[in-house]
């Protein structure tokens, strides 16, 4: 790997690896190609979602095996998949999946701009027809001031992680902004396919701000 390849994992800790315990942080601006659907994450709208953005970013990743890389480009290592989640039953957790709202969405580098963007589309889309590429866009998302923590283990169990991070918002006197606007935040840093599930690591983040 060259000792200039860019890992945001790595470069960002902040971000990627935070504490197993709440904390408060500043989130940057951030450059990402998202889509957006509802249901449950084992649902076929989910997983084409997943299967748009990984497309997309490594159409873009790999432009320069064609000598076709945008003006720019830099080497890096692919970032983790990331979620907003909310429901249409509104704020909290709701147990029925079906219900769920979410963009699934992957970082970019900042050379990735509009145009880059729509020419992966083109490129993706004669490769793998089958998949709306429609459904993508390029967003910058100003996520701002957040409480984070590392939850290991599996998806299930993320309501005590969840819970912890909701008793700090309480006792430092911050207000939780998870709605329509702000969401509840993961950051998926194992493939579920490939790691068992007590050892799978997630960040977790809710957007907060501070009462007047």
């Amino acid at each position: 790997m060259p000792a200039d390849k860019l890992d945001f994992k790595k470069k960002y800790k902040d971000l990627y690896l935070p504490k197993g315990e709440p904390e408060l942080i500043q989130v940057p601006k951030m450059n990402f190609i998202v889509v957006a659907g509802e249901g449950a994450p084992e649902s076929e709208s989910y997983q084409n979602a997943v299967q748009i953005l990984y497309s997309l970013t490594y159409t873009i990743k790999m432009s320069k095996m064609s000598g076709s890389q945008p003006e720019g480009y830099i080497e890096y290592v692919v970032p983790p998949l990331e979620g907003l989640w909310d429901s249409a039953a509104g704020v909290g957790y709701d147990p029925n999946r079906d219900q769920w709202r979410w963009t699934s969405m992957i970082r970019q580098p900042d050379f990735v701009t509009q145009s880059v963007f729509e020419w992966a589309c083109k490129q993706a889309a004669k490769k793998k027809p089958e998949l709306d590429f429609n459904r993508a866009r390029l967003t910058t998302y100003d996520e701002g001031l957040c409480v984070q923590m590392m939850h290991t283990g599996p998806y299930s169990r993320e309501l005590g992680s969840i819970d912890r991070m909701q008793q700090f918002i309480a006792e430092n006197g911050l207000i939780d902004c998870c709605g329509t606007d702000r969401k509840h935040h993961e950051v998926y840093l194992k493939d579920p396919r490939k790691t068992a599930p007590e050892k799978l690591k997630t960040v977790l983040r809710h957007p907060v701000s501070k009462k007047l």
